[in-house]
């Protein structure tokens, strides 16, 4: 199994603002556009994503697009989300059904989500995200705003906040 460098290294990977690392590996610029309410957005995107023991946190972050997520290699990742009307759910995405984890993880946008590595050096992901990603339909979160939006999930909130 390689190590997360050298995952780092073969796919040409870089730091992302949420955590970890990533590179768009795919955009349908071949596609005509899709509408959206804050514009015109490619219709599909995607990127590897690279948690590592030194980096072991994607921190709160919320997409308008729905994001598929495919566990590649490495250790399980706990997604952390809280769904718009307040409820809070978390799902273990890694290679083991027999373990409860999932290989694949579908997540609406509009719900919140971090990330954490569960233990290991790394842990390797694709996402598909559709409409496309676009930085303008991200949302950073800051740990006293979801606090205070969500109260009863505070502990959660600080627990993965924004770096």
């Amino acid at each position: 199994m390689l190590t997360a460098q050298q995952w780092i290294e073969a796919l040409g990977l870089e730091p992302h603002v949420e955590g970890g690392f990533f590179r768009r590996t795919y955009q349908a610029d071949h596609r005509p556009p899709v509408r959206t309410e804050q514009g015109e957005r490619l219709l599909l995107t995607s990127i590897h994503y690279l948690l590592t023991e030194a980096s072991p946190i994607g921190c709160w972050h919320l997409n308008r697009s729905d994001i598929l997520h495919f566990h590649h290699s490495g250790a399980p990742l706990t997604y952390h989300l809280i769904h718009p009307d307040g409820r809070a759910e978390s799902v273990t995405l890694g290679p083991d059904p027999y373990q409860g984890q999932v290989l694949m993880l579908a997540v609406p946008g509009g719900v919140w989500k971090a990330t954490s590595l569960d233990g290991g050096d790394h842990a390797l992901i694709s996402e598909a995200v559709a409409p496309g990603f676009d930085y303008a339909d991200m949302t950073l979160g800051h740990a006293d705003e979801l606090a205070n939006r969500f109260p009863q999930h505070t502990e959660l909130v600080r627990r993965y906040r924004t770096r």
